[in-house]
């Protein structure tokens, strides 16, 4: 009965963060804020970054004081008005909720490698850098509108609770029956940003709750998981 519990909660977390991850795009998208700018090659030391309704204002900053006036604009909506490519940078700690979603074990004495779909959710903690391009494209009657793409990535750790299949064949035959046991997990994690949302990869392993843990062939043994994250910060 535990465990069922147990899983009914991590079930209704995932579908939790399964509807937000499209807001990650915002959450980490481009916001007023002091970025790095990169313009042609030409690297300027800090430029803040102020979003309307109509346009990008871009502001130089000098002695940690921004200019009462913007050296570059970007309209967001159809405008006559040309702007150079620009490329803005940021770094930042990033905290996310991850999954895992799917998780490779290799071989233990002789057993087949398994790829196993378990429920879990982690918290995720790491370094971020985001490359944000800034440039106008032309329409068919020659006017332009700023388009922004957004690429990055990020490395840390993370740490969760999760659920696993404890049966014959995962305890040599100890256990003759089945049940979903908790386990936690923790490892690395790396990722790669984009507009939609974050997908990566992260080596960790797992450290079953039930008394099986003696006996269960992946306690505490390394796999390789694809995962997804959704920002909180």
């Amino acid at each position: 009965m535990y465990s069922k519990f147990i899983s009914l909660c991590t079930v209704i977390a995932i579908l939790i963060v399964s509807c937000r991850v499209v807001e990650r795009a915002s959450v980490h998208g481009l916001n007023n804020g002091t970025y790095s700018l990169d313009s042609g090659g030409r690297s300027e030391n800090e430029v803040y970054v102020d979003l309307n309704d109509k346009e990008i204002d871009l502001y130089r900053i000098h002695g940690g004081i921004a200019d009462l006036t913007p050296f570059k604009k970007f309209p967001l909506v159809a405008d006559s008005q040309f702007s150079q490519k620009l490329v803005l940078k940021k770094q930042s700690l990033d905290i996310d909720i991850t999954t895992v979603l799917m998780k490779y074990r290799p071989s233990v004495s002789g057993l087949p490698a398994q790829l196993s779909t378990d429920l879990n959710l982690a918290l995720y903690a790491g370094w971020r850098r985001d490359l944000f391009t800034l440039e106008n494209t032309q329409s068919p009657i020659g006017k332009y509108r700023c388009k922004i793409s957004n690429r990055g990535y990020d490395v840390g750790v993370f740490a969760g609770p999760g659920a696993t299949l404890i049966s014959p064949f995962t305890t040599r035959g100890t256990r003759a029956d089945e049940y979903n046991g908790m386990v936690i997990q923790a490892g690395l994690a790396g990722f790669l940003e984009t507009n939609v949302a974050s997908f990566g990869l992260a080596v960790g392993f797992d450290h079953l709750l039930s008394p099986d843990r003696n006996v269960w062939i992946y306690n505490r043994r390394p796999w390789l998981g694809f995962v997804v994250g959704v920002a909180l910060n």
